[in-house]
């Protein structure tokens, strides 16, 4: 059985140990703020520059930038990501799926050349109304200033 002392070294360990392993998901997030965010997603092609304050303005409201964000929804499916891409339709748990063929955990890392290739899917079916946040914090109001980002 060992000392006290060395059953609290080994829980200690596998504690690490368990935190490590769980990093994999949690440690590759990032959450984006506006600038880097306007840049990321110019960079990935999402869409015109135009258009850019919209997809911030969206991202901002429906995740907080955050690419580590779930969001269960009615115990039946959930919301991935800085997109909040929903495996109701668009992503399947566990295995690749839905419109976007990708699992919904791919979307939880701060890669964002699926998340934006889905979310392009997802705006080519129903414009910035498919995601409820633009609509209510977006739509008809004033978006992020992002002038200042591309100096």
């Amino acid at each position: 059985m060992g000392s006290p002392a060395d059953r609290c070294a080994r829980t200690t360990v596998l504690i690490v140990l368990l935190s490590l392993a769980a990093c994999g998901r949690v440690c590759s997030a990032k959450v984006y703020t506006k600038c880097p965010l306007a840049r990321a997603l110019d960079s990935e092609q999402i869409s015109s520059r135009t258009l850019i304050s919209n997809w911030v303005c969206l991202v901002l409201a429906e995740s907080g930038g955050d690419t580590s964000k779930v969001t269960v929804l009615n115990n039946q499916w959930s919301s991935y990501g800085i997109f909040q891409i929903s495996s109701k339709t668009w992503c399947r748990e566990g295995r690749k799926g839905g419109r976007c063929e990708k699992a919904c955990e791919d979307f939880l890392n701060d890669d964002l050349t699926d998340d934006a290739e889905c979310a392009k899917l997802i705006y080519k079916d129903g414009g910035f109304a498919a995601w409820k946040g633009w609509v209510s914090k977006c739509k008809q109001k004033p978006l992020p200033d992002l002038s200042s980002c591309w100096t």
